[in-house]
């Protein structure tokens, strides 16, 4: 029986989760994570999860002619730096790196800009900076590798953060092209502007105008219902900046706090009138495309052991990520190929997820992404998207974190899982999976099985004399965020090894299974089913 008690301890060891700021005194699992697939498996060692607790962003403003035009891109990026911290009364200094998605300006100039927004925002010189760009999925992509770092154990504390500030940085070609893209036709595609691209979207894969501009109406009335209902003042930041009049040049004040490039009274009466922008005899048009625009997002994400030793309440939790190639000539087709990837990646099917944030870069490609995949249209872009609000392009991603995760706290219990893609110019797509922060899976109708065949002559003997009967609840309640289901079965194993995974934890001796049943769970196949953590010692 010391053995026995003594393989336990050893177990728990390994499947102890971190402490929570508020235990549950119920035993706890997540046997029916994913829905109906089945396929999610959440870590037993979840404190290592990396989670965001902060996500903000300045209003996004229309290039050139909106409430940013006179406003330096530093001070846009310095605003959010400045809240992510501010709001969560988290020490500047335990910030381990600052990546800034960001697409226009030269590379070394935005280095240096971003370096003094950290400054203006109360980092001290010993939190580094740096830029990292992959086109329209810059701000996702800085989120990736914060969370990737954190993972790797680099720091426990990280902000992705994104900027564009389109009135000063405008798009533009690569100004000399090398001879040899001549012979090599998806290197001359890179080349191809991305309205262009657009167009072979809808001529490739048959998207009508009619649709592209009612999903341009689609996205106003979205986001016009959803800035009236007051939605967006979760997630922006007001920023007091100045606007000059171009004709007087006198300076005024002003704060700005709204998106301004929505148009509620949108219609396809007018937008039908618009002419092709790109192509003569084309569909889209500057109603049907995203808006250029300035602006700028950030995010704050650490381990999870240290948000709950922080007291920090928890908006989301990162999942999984994907970038891949497509075409170039239909570069929009991106989020088609990345979301599949992504949900995969996290265990997950298409039905699983809850919402989705899919860039507007065109409503061409907007439209046959939701098609292929088969979307329900209600899941996606509930706030509306890029062709409403804008498209600072390095800021979309981190604009899309604060949108998404926001919105699911407000759906709660009804949303767990979301997705963020975007297509990307030259030919990629991104995608990531979060699942909402609060998400707790409860077992609260657990109760002890007495006698059952699946349990070892020992653990019987141990279990009817409930002399570690304490020691056992433990250890279900530490594999708590690890089980899954197969068929009406639910079951959960680690490796030794350290690296959660599900092939086994094997020591020596024969196997101790621990069982109970499961009655009327409403999420499961059938009235009740076997849980088993088995373990082969």
């Amino acid at each position: 029986m010391e053995k026995a008690l003594s393989r336990q301890k050893v177990l728990l060891a390994h499947l102890q989760p971190s402490p929570s700021p508020s235990p549950s005194p119920s035993l706890s699992t997540s046997f029916c994570a994913a829905g109906d697939s089945a396929a999610y498996h959440r870590e037993a060692a979840f404190g290592d999860d990396v989670v965001i607790v902060a996500a903000y962003r300045t209003a996004i403003c229309k290039a050139k002619r909106g409430g940013f035009k006179d406003t330096f891109p530093d001070d846009l990026l310095g605003y959010v730096l400045k809240a992510v911290v501010e709001k969560t009364n988290v020490n500047p200094s335990e910030v381990g790196d600052i990546v800034v998605g960001t697409v226009l300006a030269p590379g070394s100039e935005r280095a240096i800009e971003c370096r003094m927004a950290a400054f203006y925002a109360g980092f001290p010189d010993t939190v580094p900076v740096r830029t990292v760009n992959r086109q329209c999925s810059s701000g996702l992509q800085a989120v990736a590798d914060i969370a990737a770092c954190i993972k790797a154990g680099y720091y426990d504390i990280g902000v992705a953060a994104g900027l564009e500030c389109m009135t000063v940085n405008s798009i533009k070609g690569v100004p000399q092209v090398n001879p040899r893209v001549e012979i090599f036709q998806q290197a001359r595609d890179c080349l191809l502007p991305m309205g262009l691209t657009s167009e072979n979207v809808a001529q490739r894969y048959g998207v009508t105008r009619k649709e592209q501009d009612q999903t341009a109406v689609e996205s106003h009335r979205k986001a016009a219902a959803a800035r009236a209902s007051g939605k967006f003042k979760d997630e922006i930041i007001p920023v007091i900046t100045k606007i000059v009049d171009p004709k007087t040049g006198a300076e005024k004040a002003i704060t700005v706090s709204e998106d301004d490039g929505i148009r509620p009274n949108s219609n396809l009466a007018e937008l039908s009138k618009l002419k092709p922008a790109f192509k003569r005899d084309g569909s889209t048009t500057a109603g049907n495309a995203s808006q250029v625009s300035d602006g700028a997002g950030a995010v704050l994400l650490m381990k999870r052991s240290l948000a709950a030793q922080k007291g920090l309440p928890i908006l989301g939790v990162f999942r999984s990520f994907a970038a891949v190639g497509v075409d170039p000539a239909v570069m929009g087709v991106g989020p088609a190929a990345a979301i599949p990837a992504a949900v995969k990646a996290a265990g997950l099917e298409l039905n699983d997820i809850d919402l989705f944030e899919i860039n507007e870069a065109f409503a061409s490609q907007y439209v046959y992404c939701i098609k292929k995949l088969e979307l329900d249209q209600e899941k996606v872009n509930v706030n509306g998207g890029a062709i409403a609000l804008g498209h600072p392009l390095g800021a979309t991603g981190a604009r899309c974190v604060g949108t998404l995760l926001h919105e699911m706290k407000r759906r709660g219990k009804d949303s767990r899982f979301g997705v963020i893609s975007m297509c990307i110019g030259s030919g990629m797509g991104a995608a990531a999976v979060f699942e909402r922060g609060d998400f707790v899976d409860e077992l609260c109708n657990a109760r002890k099985v007495e006698s059952n065949s699946l349990l070892s002559k020992d653990a019987q003997a141990e279990t009817r004399g409930g002399r570690h009967w304490s020691a056992w609840k433990q250890t279900i309640k530490a594999a708590r965020d690890g089980w899954r289901v197969s068929g009406v079965t639910m079951a959960r194993v680690v490796r030794y090894s350290g690296q959660n995974s599900f092939d086994g934890v094997r020591y020596s001796g024969e196997p101790i299974v621990f069982a109970w049943e499961l009655m009327n769970e409403p999420r499961c196949a059938s009235g009740s089913a076997a849980a088993i953590l088995q373990v082969n010692h």
